[in-house]
């Protein structure tokens, strides 16, 4: 494994590091390590939006029947 030294880091986000690690109970390093991981290894999730974008447009709605009964309530079969 390689070592990694980060210089001239703004004092507020060491002391914001320390205490996103302290409040996961582990060390400085090691939440500085699973950061990095997590922005440049991991997937990201899409949003619901743009999940719902990339769906093919497959017809009209008037392409399909809704069947209802006869207090107009839809009727799955």
């Amino acid at each position: 494994m390689a070592n990694l030294v980060v210089r001239n880091i703004d004092d507020e986000v060491v002391k914001a590091l320390k205490a996103r690690a302290g409040l996961q109970g582990v060390s400085a390093e090691a939440e500085h390590r699973r950061i990095l991981e997590e922005a440049l290894l991991k997937p990201k999730k899409k949003s619901l939006a743009d999940a719902l974008k990339q769906i093919p447009s497959v017809g009209k709605d008037s392409d399909f029947y809704r069947k209802q009964d006869s207090d107009g309530d839809d009727v799955f079969n």
